[in-house]
C-alpha cells in the first residue's frame, strides 16, 4: 500500500471538525429489528458480519496521528473539496482501545472505517450482545450484502477479420464510445492524462494484450485486496475461477489500447484498483469491503471512482432516500472530498410508475452519477433499473451503452467479449468523464455533473429535461458537449467561490505555452495576457 502521509506533514492544512449529521442516519427500528430477527436465528456458533459503531472520541487536528491520505489526494481536495479545510475528523484513525475491545469480546475485526467511526466484524450471537454492551458502542448492524449489475455474460472469443481493421481504429468498441461522443474527445488530445480512476470490483486480471500497448500500457497506481487483505487484486491461489471476471471487464471498458480491435474511453487515465466482490458466496457483495475500497481509493488521490455494484438486501426501497444505506454515506462523504463518484443503477428492470424505484444503494447518494443502460441503437435497455429515490431526485441520470457493450475477454488474452448490464454503462461514462475532467480541470463534483446533465441527449438549450417515468433520466451523455459548457466563474481557478489574488498567483505560475492549463481559460493552448485579462475582469466574488 502507499506510504501514509503524517499529519505533522501538513502543519500548513486547515483541520476542522465537521459535523457528520448531513451524511449519518441513525438506523430505522426495522433494521435493529432485522439484526435481532437474523441474531435469534442464528445457530450458537455461526459467526454473523456485524457493523460495531463507535461515540465519538477522536480529536482534530491531532499532530501526532496518520491519516491514510496521500499527497495526490491533498491535491485533489484542494480543487475540489466542498468541506471547508482539507482534512477533518474522518481522516483521523479510530481509538486502538476501541478496536481493542472489539476483539476482546472474540469477535474477530475485518474492516475498520475512519469514515463511518465503525469496525465490521465477524461475531457469535453471544458475541454481538457482548459487544452492544461495551461502553464506547452505539449501535450494531448487520453489514448488508448486495450483487453485482451485470446482467448478461458472454465469454465467447469474437476475432476481428482482417477488413474490419480498416474499417475503424476503435473495432469493436467504436459504437459504445461514439454514443457517448468521446471520439472526438480523443481526437481533440483529451485520453484520460493526468486523471486517476479508482475501481470497486472483484478482481482484475491484467495479462491481456489490450492492457499491455508498448503506447498506452495499462497504469495501475495502488491496489488492495479487501477479501484476501493484501495487496494483490488478480485471481489468487484459492480464489474462485470467476472471481477476476467482473472486474477485468470493467477495467477493460476504460483501460484497453488495442488498435482496430478495442479502445477503451480513458486509456491514459491511471487506476487504483479495489478487489472488494467474493465472487462465490450465495450474495457475494459486502458492504463493509466496498466502504473500506472506496476510503483506500479516495485516500489513494482518485479523481474519480466507479463501482458496479449495487445493495439492496436488508434494504428496503423506502431506504432508497441519500442518507440510509451504508454504502450511499460512504459515497457522500467521497463526493464531498471532490471525488467524482459513478454508480450502476441496477439490473432490476423498470415500468412507467413514478411513483415506484427499483434502485439500488448506493445508486441512491446524494451526488453519485447513477447510470443506466441502452442498446447499440440508444433504446433502454429492458433490464435497466428506474427511480426516482424516495425524496423524488432523478435516478438514474446518465445513460451509455450497456447491452453487448465490448470489453477485453477476461480468460483468453487476445479475445474480445460482449458483456451487458448497468455494469458495463457505468464505466464507459467514467472513463468519458476522466477525458472532461483533463479537457476542464475546473469542475468541481457539482459542476461536472451540471456539464453532463445540460448536454446529455435529453436537454437542450432550453433547459433540462429529465424524464418523467424516471427511467431514461437526462439520457445518454454527450461528452464532448460537456466540455464546451462555460465555466460558472471565470478566473476563478481553485474553485473558492471567488477570483481573487491566489487566482492570479496561479495563472502567473503557468504563463507561457501550457496546453490543458487551468489558467488556460480560452483553449488556446497558452497562458497569456488575454486570460489575465478575463480573471481581473471577474474579480470578485463569483455571481
Amino acid at each position: 500500500m502507499t506510504p501514509l502521509l503524517a499529519l505533522t506533514s501538513m502543519t500548513a492544512l486547515m483541520l476542522t471538525v465537521q459535523q457528520t449529521s448531513t451524511f449519518r442516519q441513525v438506523p430505522t427500528t426495522a433494521t435493529r429489528t432485522t439484526l435481532t430477527a437474523v441474531q435469534r436465528a442464528a445457530p450458537t456458533e455461526t459467526r454473523l458480519p456485524v457493523w460495531v459503531y463507535f461515540q465519538e472520541l477522536r480529536v482534530a487536528p491531532c499532530e501526532a496521528c496518520d491519516t491514510a491520505i496521500t499527497e495526490l489526494a491533498v491535491a485533489r481536495r484542494w480543487q475540489r473539496r466542498t468541506l471547508p479545510g482539507v482534512v477533518d475528523i474522518l481522516d483521523m484513525p479510530l481509538p486502538q482501545e476501541c478496536v481493542n475491545a472489539v476483539a476482546a469480546t472474540g469477535a474477530t475485526v475485518r474492516v475498520k472505517s475512519r469514515w463511518l467511526n465503525a469496525v465490521s466484524a465477524l461475531a457469535t450471537p453471544a458475541q454481538i450482545a457482548a459487544l452492544k454492551k461495551l461502553p464506547n458502542v452505539t449501535r450494531v448492524e448487520h453489514v448488508r450484502r448486495g450483487r453485482s449489475a451485470r446482467r448478461v455474460e458472454n465469454e465467447s472469443v469474437t476475432t476481428p477479420s482482417p477488413a474490419n481493421f480498416a474499417v475503424d481504429a476503435y473495432g469493436y468498441a467504436a459504437t459504445q464510445v461514439d454514443q457517448i461522443d468521446v471520439r472526438r474527445l480523443h481526437d481533440a488530445g483529451y485520453h484520460g492524462a493526468g486523471i486517476v480512476i479508482g475501481i470497486l470490483d472483484s478482481g482484475f486480471r491484467r495479462v491481456h494484450e489490450a492492457f499491455k500497448s508498448a503506447e498506452h500500457p495499462l497504469q495501475v497506481i495502488a491496489e488492495w485486496d479487501f477479501v484476501k487483505n493484501d495487496n494483490n487484486t488478480d485471481i489468487q491461489s484459492g480464489d474462485d475461477s470467476e472471481q477476476h471476471k467482473h472486474g477485468t471487464w470493467i477495467l477493460g471498458t476504460m483501460a484497453a489500447y488495442l488498435p482496430n480491435q478495442l479502445i477503451g474511453t480513458a486509456y491514459e487515465a491511471r487506476f487504483v484498483l479495489a478487489k472488494t466482490e467474493d465472487v462465490p458466496t450465495e450474495t457475494p457483495i459486502e458492504e463493509d469491503f466496498y466502504v473500506a475500497g472506496l476510503e483506500f481509493v479516495e485516500a489513494h488521490g482518485a479523481d474519480i471512482a466507479t463501482s458496479s455494484l449495487g445493495y439492496i438486501d436488508w434494504y428496503t426501497q423506502n431506504d432508497m432516500n441519500g442518507v440510509t444505506a451504508v454504502t450511499t454515506i460512504a459515497v457522500n462523504i467521497a463526493t464531498a472530498n471532490g471525488l467524482i463518484c459513478f454508480t450502476a443503477a441496477g439490473n432490476e428492470g423498470h415500468d412507467s410508475n413514478p411513483a415506484t424505484n427499483t434502485l439500488i444503494a448506493p445508486a441512491d447518494a446524494l451526488q453519485v452519477i447513477s447510470c443506466g443502460a441502452v442498446d447499440n441503437t440508444g433504446a433502454i435497455a429492458s433490464f435497466s433499473t428506474d427511480g426516482p429515490t424516495v425524496d423524488g431526485r432523478v435516478k438514474p441520470e446518465l445513460l451509455a451503452m450497456g447491452v453487448s457493450t465490448a470489453t477485453v475477454n477476461s480468460t483468453n488474452t487476445s479475445g474480445i467479449s460482449g458483456v451487458s448490464g448497468t455494469s458495463l454503462s457505468t464505466p464507459l461514462l467514467a472513463g468519458a468523464a476522466a477525458c472532461i475532467l483533463q479537457a476542464r480541470p475546473d469542475f468541481t463534483v457539482n459542476s461536472l455533473r451540471a456539464a453532463l446533465f445540460a448536454t446529455a441527449s435529453r436537454s437542450d438549450a432550453s433547459g433540462l429535461h429529465p424524464d418523467p417515468l424516471f427511467v431514461t433520466g437526462y439520457g445518454i451523455a454527450r461528452a464532448f458537449a460537456a466540455t464546451q459548457v462555460p465555466r460558472p466563474c471565470p478566473g476563478d481557478l481553485n474553485n473558492s467561490g471567488s477570483v481573487d489574488s491566489s487566482d492570479i498567483g496561479a495563472m502567473l505560475g503557468e504563463f507561457g505555452i501550457c496546453a490543458q492549463c487551468a489558467g488556460d481559460l480560452n483553449h488556446d493552448g497558452i497562458v497569456d495576457a488575454s486570460d489575465l485579462g478575463t480573471v481581473l475582469g471577474n474579480f470578485g466574488p463569483c455571481p
